[in-house]
């Protein structure tokens, strides 16, 4: 059992140290914030409302860890202590809050089922409203980021007795269940299936060749007994075969629900008190990108009578009949309003998802868009991205390419105590509003942006100009953003071309010059643009080959010269002069480390396992280095004011070269580094800062020193740990001495005041 506590974040400075025989490694306290995005920015597979306080709600995401709604709407991160031992903490595969307790909240973490994820999963058990957490292992892998991770909720608290929970797993480990409040957990032998659904059997990863389990557990609150409740609901994803079960003995046996359409996956299962009736939304994929097919069906006898053939009614919307081209994934129910329900599409690509209501138990239904005189669109809501206005608007009813409504819609939560309160995930944010009643009068409701505080991005690349900005990004999926501010969302993603960014660059002779590369398969478009204005503006460099994309880019001092080492088709280092069609760079090797030298235009340099590279001519020759790395060179950080002086990661280390490369030495107690950063001096004239997501003195953390490693100071904190180390992306300001920014794999952008 590991206890974890959340730190309160501090604005005094202080320092712990300890002395080696090579100088001081200390702790050195600053205060972090997240750089506004504003709009979340990526997947929010589960909101649960507590039903037996109001107010209080939860948030899951995907590879962000978890959340908890505040009464102004924002939301507060609860996993930000997860470090580079914890890092799969921000795969959250599902949320518990406790009906009896509701300061009473668990979490199933684990990032990945394959061997991306090393260990076996874990459940964390607050009592404090997240607050603080208990670690409780278990014997098996979670998925948080896998397929599926929009099914749900897997795990669930016995309404009746809340000592008893149910947790569905992954991987063909089936149901297992605990009588201690979660604190051990065993299998459920009796349950008769561990799911047969395998999205891609052919996949060698194993990411989507692995069975994706049992996707959700429901307790009937109305069969309650002396020992909690006698009746239980469990969806499996198979398809063709049973897949809704039911005990009416707490759990000691178990029987498929007779009658059941079992073609397609239970996606949610929820019960609705006021009707005793179970609602079951399904979709012929695992989510959360597919889904061609799908329905909705109830079991709409009453649920304290033995479920038997002929229970179960569909009351599958006609007009998803019609258009027979998604399944369903968000499902909710009005607690307030019995026979009141919504579900989502999963997924309506064309043109937007639409979000179905029902105000009497499903026998007739209204949209929130419908078709209109085509191609105009009659949209049922005003559309409010003031919170995230990057997220943009509508140019006019016949304008489809704006998916105003979302995408992988499977979180859609109705308040249990305000009817008028919804709200719901997608692909890209959380939306929702607090005027849902409208829906059924004016059907006119306010459709909003309600993911501040909730920061999932997964950063790619960051650069602080010493003029403009402050800060530039680029993210996976959302593109990239010019930070004008870091308190407030920024007003547009990166545009002309707009599309998934893996890096961005600028010139060190004019920082208003700035090259970004694309990570979009199959696009028609190149996936190498500039911005000749610092980022407010973007144009496609057509050297770039159509097809080739991602990867990382360097940008000469003089804006002459450009390398670009591309992801895929091929990960040879390239090369384009003056906007010249970009070609290969047969002296280096292929996947190498690049950069550029902030001052001397001619001059680039490159990394590869344990060499440095140099061209003085701009890449018309190279040279390589008889100074070794001693390990494989991760990165490459150049001092943006002096020519020739650089600092290279390394698996064994980081090197520091004041010559161009020829001498290299190892700066004292590091045994690996990844992000590297160079910041402003703490004294003018003195060396530059410099940060490092490193091991040092066998720690893994964030680190600082002013004087070249002579003396470390650890700044990530028990608070603030930012997830795997081996993913961070620095940069540091050049002006401002210890701000630096931290891009994580998940939860977006953080940056240091002293």
């Amino acid at each position: 059992m590991l206890m974890v506590i959340a730190a309160a974040i501090t604005c005094q400075m202080f320092f712990i140290l300890f002395h080696t025989a090579r100088g001081a490694i200390g702790q050195q306290s600053l205060s972090w914030k997240n750089v506004r995005i504003g709009g979340g920015g990526g997947f929010v597979p589960s909101i649960v409302f507590n039903p037996s306080q109001k107010g209080l709600a939860f948030a899951r995401t995907d590879i962000g860890g978890a959340y908890r709604l505040n009464s102004d709407d924002s939301w507060t991160p609860l996993l930000d202590f997860a470090n580079d031992t914890t890092w799969d903490y921000w795969g959250c595969d599902a949320i518990a809050t406790d009906p009896i307790m509701p300061s009473n909240l668990y979490l199933a973490v684990g990032m990945y089922t394959n061997s991306w994820d090393p260990g076996n999963g874990t459940i964390l058990k607050s009592t404090d409203s997240g607050a603080t957490f208990t670690a409780h292992p278990l014997p098996f892998k979670v998925g948080g980021n896998m397929p599926g991770r929009g099914m749900g909720e897997r795990l669930a608290i016995d309404p009746n007795n809340n000592r008893v929970l149910y947790f569905g797993s992954r991987s063909g480990h089936g149901l297992y269940k605990s009588d201690d409040a979660g604190v051990s957990w065993a299998r459920e032998t009796s349950f008769p299936s561990v799911g047969t659904y395998i999205p891609d059997p052919t996949d060698t990863t194993g990411y989507n060749s692995d069975i994706v389990g049992l996707t959700w557990v429901t307790f009937d609150p109305a069969s309650k007994t002396s020992s909690g409740s006698s009746r239980i609901f469990v969806g499996v994803a198979n398809m063709g075969s049973s897949n809704v079960f039911m005990s009416n003995d707490a759990g000691s046996t178990w029987t498929a629900i007779v009658g059941q359409n079992n073609a397609f996956i239970p996606h949610k299962g929820v019960i609705s008190p006021g009707e005793r009736t179970l609602y079951v939304s399904y979709s012929n994929g695992a989510g959360p990108y597919d889904g061609t097919a799908g329905y909705l069906q109830k079991v709409a006898s009453p649920l304290h009578l033995h479920i038997t053939s002929g229970t179960w009614k569909d009351i599958t919307p006609a007009l998803a009949v019609s258009d027979h081209s998604y399944g369903f994934g968000g499902l909710t129910v009005d607690l307030q309003k019995p026979g009141t329900v919504m579900a989502a599409t999963l997924n309506e690509w064309y043109v937007n998802a639409n979000i179905f209501r029902s105000l009497d138990g499903g026998i007739t239904w209204t949209t929130i868009w419908a078709w209109g005189s085509y191609p105009n669109l009659n949209r049922y809501f005003s559309f409010d991205t003031s919170q995230a206005p990057w997220i943009g608007h509508p140019l006019g009813t016949s304008d489809v390419s704006a998916k105003l409504v979302g995408w992988m819609i499977e979180s859609l939560s109705i308040d249990p105590f305000d009817s008028n309160h919804w709200l719901y995930g997608t692909g890209l944010t959380l939306m929702g509003g607090r005027d849902l009643l409208k829906w059924d009068t004016s059907h006119n409701v306010t459709l909003s942006v309600l993911a501040t505080g909730l920061e999932e991005t997964s950063v790619q690349g960051l650069i602080a100009p010493p003029v403009g900005g402050p800060l530039l990004s680029v993210v996976s999926d959302d593109g990239g953003y010019l930070h004008t501010s870091l308190d407030m969302a920024p007003a547009s993603t990166f545009q002309t071309p707009a599309y998934g960014t893996t890096t961005c660059q600028f010139s060190g002779g004019d920082c208003s010059f700035i090259v970004r590369a694309g990570g979009v398969s199959g696009s028609t478009e190149p996936q190498i643009a500039v911005s000749r204005d610092g980022g407010k503006t973007w144009s496609a460099l057509y050297a770039a080959a159509i097809g080739t994309y991602g990867g990382k880019v360097a940008v000469s001092a003089d804006s002459s010269t450009i390398l670009w080492v591309p992801s895929s088709p091929s990960t040879s280092v390239l090369i384009s002069r003056y906007a010249s069609t970009f070609t290969t760079v047969a002296a280096l090797p292929p996947g190498s480390s690049i950069a550029a030298d902030k001052v001397n235009g001619a001059i680039l340099y490159a990394g590869s396992g344990n060499r440095l590279y140099v061209t003085k001519d701009s890449g018309a020759t190279w040279t390589t280095s008889a100074a070794s790395l001693n390990g494989t060179a991760v990165k490459i950080a150049v001092n943006p004011t002096k020519a020739g002086e650089l600092w290279v990661s390394t698996t064994s280390g980081i090197f520091h070269s004041t010559d161009f490369g020829i001498t290299l030495t190892a700066l004292p107690s590091v045994a690996e580094a990844w992000g590297l950063a160079l910041g402003a001096s703490a004294a003018n004239g003195g060396p530059l800062a410099l940060y490092a997501a490193a091991t040092i003195s066998g720690k893994t953390a964030l680190w600082h020193t002013d004087d070249n490693g002579a003396n470390w100071y650890q700044i990530s904190d028990s608070a603030h740990g930012f997830g795997s180390a081996s993913s961070l992306v620095l940069t540091a300001d050049p002006k401002t001495y210890k701000r630096v920014y931290v891009g994580t794999n998940g939860r977006g952008i953080f940056y240091s005041t002293a």
